[in-house]
């Protein structure tokens, strides 16, 4: 039943495409825009390419959030996000998050999930192309940006529990809090672009934890 209200939401969230060429992807276009492709079978014994074409940075709580289906590089459909384009067999769920794309996922009537393939030239694609060429760096770099959400996490909380136990009426009931560490202006300035470094780098691989990167955002 849930399914059901969520797939009647989703659908009216969606418009018909005006059927304009899909544009190539520009190397200038990689802080703020994804492309992503999807093939699947036609039904005539060969393939059709759906396209899903999204502005990464939108607020994806306005109305002015959108995303778009092209079909073998025409223009079929527009929502506003989060999306759940129907194709043939299932859906292409479209999400964002603060620092990209949480999901780009194509989810078949059965339940299994595909993630789309990321184009080439896109932020997304080099970082997939990294992990191809280059798996043992790929690895190294997605533990140091796991490492650092975990450091950024406990710092963030030990701050929040030493200022929650500096009100008196709390300190009396838990006792208070030191937090281990205080770092300096400059050292919270660090961190905090680190932080949104390893978000970001998380965001293009379609990683995303509500603990770790929502608490981020």
């Amino acid at each position: 039943m849930f399914e059901d209200m969520r797939s009647r939401r989703a659908a009216r969230r969606i418009t018909p495409g005006d059927g304009r060429p899909l544009k190539r992807f520009r190397w200038w276009q990689l802080p703020y825009r994804s492309l992503f492709y999807l093939p699947l079978p036609d039904g005539d014994g060969g393939k059709a390419v759906y396209a899903v074409d999204v502005g990464r940075g939108q607020d994806q709580t306005s109305a002015k959030a959108k995303a778009d289906l092209y079909l073998d590089g025409r223009h079929h459909a527009r929502s506003r996000l989060p999306a759940a384009f129907p194709v043939p067999g299932g859906t292409v769920e479209v999400r964002l998050s603060n620092f990209g794309l949480r999901r780009c996922h194509y989810v078949t009537v059965e339940g299994t999930e595909q993630l789309l393939v990321p184009d080439r030239d896109s932020a997304e694609g080099r970082r997939a192309h990294l992990d191809r060429a280059h798996p043992a760096l790929s690895r190294w770099i997605g533990a140091v940006s796991l490492t650092v959400l975990v450091v950024a996490l406990v710092m963030l909380g030990t701050q929040l529990a030493e200022q929650v136990t500096e009100v008196p009426a709390v300190a009396e009931r838990v006792g208070a809090f030191t937090a281990p560490v205080h770092p300096p202006a400059w050292g919270n300035v660090v961190l905090t672009l680190v932080t949104l470094a390893a978000s970001t780098e998380r965001a293009l691989r379609l990683r995303y934890s509500r603990l770790l990167d929502g608490a981020v955002g």
